[in-house]
């Protein structure tokens, strides 16, 4: 069984593709808009705490053979509508409005020339107001019964409504920081059509979250993964405030976590009352990685590792019946495939259930939050700050820092390194405003010049992104000094490195892990 939300009032999500599905989710969360985003061939239950739908883009087009569609039947005349970009030409062409190729340019940034004041949606938004485009379809002709509401000086059909059944379409993605008044649209959307109260907060979702677990796990025993971040840390305080002494903590020792970090997560958790069983097990996990190098099969071995270590310890309490797991919302989106639209980014070792053996049912109190609202409800629940401000840090570990197979030397290799450049980062006052940072190990040589000695040893790459929930980062601008002074570092006091690079790609196209 998942915990989510399901009697607070949300706006439903449906995902047709786009590359900014999840930036309309972030902007509505901002509002304390509680939202969700499904697969839009696979929509949930309409039932009456949703209380509008927004239908976001897509790179596929409505003229195709057989675009993405939905059956309108069971959304219209029921609940407010907002289709954006694609979302509004499928509306359109679904009711007998006319959608063709674009002869003009509608990719980036664009202004409004022309607003109908009165129109609800766009309420308090002023002409020339800078939107962002990004389709090569255009709306000709709306259905019957609507109106165009605005325009640009290249795009007749910008926005429309049909007040009456509460239908909107815009051309532009509000969702995106270049639409400079895109918070004031989704504002109108939520607060003035779907009437939402907005009373989406970490306090809230703490009493709530609390709450439920007590209903659905009762007097129940759970057992719970540590790993000495956030999400792990949340989790255990919203249950443990929930079940009390009902929570058994493990934190495993994989050996792929950071230099020292076994002994310094069980150590931090000594003052909150948590109670944490320590499991050496890396010389488990090492052999059931011997020889693997794809990272997918990487990931699948610690998470079927992780699972039967875990299997093993739940069997040393008696009667335990639950596992309880960190997930989060960016986790399940990025594991989520909905047969083309969204194709799976990476498999997490924590998202998709357990096999049939393993005799425990799962809750997930933090499922539906992204990384940023974790740490709210974190502070809220007066978690140290210490733990609150760590950086995220990948569930399989070091194992995806290192593209390749995975041996003890390389992690010795990556564990010195990665120590020195967060140690950098926070002597010299720079990893509060760091996201996330590591080191990967290339499986790569280069030739290098030592004391007047040839070498050909190992190349290391620097990541660092800021970001606030991981969905969406760019490459942090460190000074040059700084990164002189760690490669300098490194290739003086590792042993088997020559060679320093800093990864200066952005997300998208790429992902913050190499692997």
């Amino acid at each position: 069984m998942y915990f989510c939300e399901t009697m607070q009032e949300q706006i439903l999500i449906l995902d047709f593709g786009s590359q900014f599905t999840q930036l309309i989710a972030r902007r509505l969360r901002e509002l304390n808009i509680y939202c969700e985003i499904h697969p839009y061939n696979k929509i949930p239950e309409i039932t009456n705490s949703i209380k509008g739908i927004i239908l976001s883009g897509s790179p596929h087009s409505v003229r195709e053979d057989s675009p993405p569609n939905i059956d309108f039947s069971k959304i219209k005349n029921k609940l407010p509508v907002l289709g954006i970009c694609y979302g509004a030409q499928l509306i359109s062409h679904f009711y007998g409005g006319e959608v063709g190729k674009s002869n003009t340019r509608e990719y980036g940034r664009a202004n409004l020339n022309f607003i109908d004041s009165k129109d609800i949606l766009l309420k308090n938004i002023s002409i020339n107001s800078q939107v962002w485009m990004s389709h090569g379809d255009t709306i000709l002709k709306i259905p019957i019964g609507y109106k165009i509401t605005a325009s640009t000086h290249d795009v007749l059909i910008a926005a429309y409504s049909m007040e009456k059944e509460k239908i909107y379409g815009i051309q532009f993605h509000p969702e995106v920081y270049h639409s400079t008044d895109g918070t004031q649209l989704l504002k109108n959307f939520v607060f003035n059509v779907c009437k939402c109260n907005g009373n989406w907060t970490p306090s809230s979702f703490v009493e709530k979250s609390i709450k439920q677990l007590k209903e659905i796990i009762g007097k129940d025993k759970v057992i719970l993964g540590l790993s000495g971040g956030v999400d792990s840390s949340v989790a255990a305080l919203l249950l443990n405030k929930a079940i009390g002494e009902n929570l058994y903590c493990i934190f495993i020792d994989n050996g792929l976590l950071r230099k020292n970090e076994f002994e310094n997560v069980l150590k931090s958790y000594e003052n909150i009352g948590l109670n944490v069983k320590g499991v050496h097990a890396k010389e488990i996990f090492y052999k059931a990685l011997n020889k693997i190098s794809d990272p997918e099969k990487k990931r699948k071995s610690i998470g079927k590792t992780f699972i039967d270590i875990f299997d093993q310890e739940s069997k040393l309490i008696n009667d335990v019946k639950w596992l309880a797991q960190g997930t989060i919302y960016p986790d399940v989106i990025e594991s989520m495939s909905v047969n083309g639209p969204s194709a799976t980014i990476k498999s997490h070792h924590n998202v998709g259930g357990l096999p049939n053996y393993m005799k425990l049912k799962v809750v997930e109190p933090l499922r539906n939050l992204f990384k940023d609202e974790v740490r709210r409800v974190g502070k809220s629940l007066g978690l140290d700050e210490n733990i609150l401000n760590r950086h995220p840090f990948p569930g399989p570990g070091l194992a995806i820092r290192i593209l390749g197979d995975i041996t003890p030397e390389k992690i010795e290799i990556i564990q010195q390194v990665d120590d020195i450049f967060i140690q950098g980062l926070k002597s010299n006052n720079l990893y509060n405003e760091v996201w996330q940072a590591g080191a990967i190990y290339l499986p790569i040589q280069s030739v290098g010049v030592m004391g007047d000695e040839r070498t050909y040893e190992n190349v290391i790459a620097l990541r660092a992104v800021s970001s606030t929930d991981g969905m969406t980062a760019d490459w942090c601008h460190l000074p040059h000094e700084f990164l002189a002074k760690i490669s300098n570092e490194i290739i003086n006091k590792v042993k088997g490195v020559n060679r320093v690079v800093y990864d200066i790609s952005s997300k998208p196209p790429a992902t913050i892990e190499w692997e």
